[in-house]
């Protein structure tokens, strides 16, 4: 399973900039890998760990701006397409083969 976080953070304010950096460096911290510039994924083994992740996330979330999380099974992440351009670097580089534990 893989749990993706999507975001749209306010970045006009120094204030804003900073807890918009401070969220993806926890993000990674915490073994999400950038698939696009505001939207980051993770292995999960089953929907318990999925949920741990999103619980350790609610901690990080910035005060402005919003934040979503989405839960898919590798299956439905392998049905995704890329309509323009190829996947990244990150992607190729981890399969749903790779599952880890926390």
């Amino acid at each position: 399973m893989r749990v993706i976080v999507m975001f749209d953070l306010p970045v006009v304010e120094a204030e804003d900039r900073k807890a918009a950096n401070r969220f993806r460096h926890d993000l990674i911290s915490e073994g999400f890998v950038m698939m696009q510039y505001s939207v980051y994924y993770r292995i999960v083994n089953g929907l318990d760990m999925a949920a741990e992740y999103e619980r350790r996330l609610e901690g990080y979330l910035p005060p402005k701006g919003q934040v979503r999380s989405l839960v898919l099974t590798e299956k439905q992440f392998g049905h995704m397409k890329v309509l323009v351009g190829d996947i990244s670097p990150q992607e190729s580089e981890i399969t749903g083969n790779q599952l880890t534990s926390l």
